[in-house]
């Protein structure tokens, strides 16, 4: 079948003529988080929200510490890990004098913690029962 985009027979073509090619962007996420599942999850919300994540997983200060340098589209963190947590990231973030959005994600969480992340510079919190709807809140936060 001919493809309609450059009139030969493109590997992109399928038989209904259409062109069969997904548009995704590229988005560099350090994310602060002890479960590899729950990064696994991320990272497919976002690629079905038209991501490619190039996710860096860490799980400590000095790990936050030696990558904060790096280039990075954005910053999700678990609000608690055994040794550290969105919080103590919140700060370490500011003292670099980076500005980069960061969300919090979790589990169960009191309002009061919640209330805690935001007002140490979060901008938004996910629970990570509505993970589903990440890519929507990463694309809103890239254009604020």
């Amino acid at each position: 079948m001919k493809c309609r985009r450059c009139s030969s027979d493109c590997p992109a073509s399928s038989r209904s003529g259409t062109i069969d090619i997904a548009v995704t962007r590229p988005l560099r996420i350090l994310l602060i988080e002890d479960s590899e599942r729950d990064a696994a999850l991320l990272k497919l919300y976002l690629r079905r929200g038209g991501f490619e994540p190039l996710l860096t997983r860490i799980e400590t200060a000095d790990e936050l510490q030696a990558r904060l340098a790096e280039e990075w589209d954005i910053i999700i963190s678990d609000v608690r890990l055994p040794r550290f947590g969105a919080v103590a990231a919140l700060r370490m973030l500011g003292e670099s004098g980076r500005q980069l959005p960061f969300i919090a994600l979790s589990g169960e969480v009191s309002e009061s913690v919640i209330s805690e992340v935001l007002n140490a510079g979060a901008r938004r919190f996910v629970n990570k029962d509505a993970m589903r709807d990440i890519a929507g809140i990463v694309e809103h936060e890239l254009r604020a």
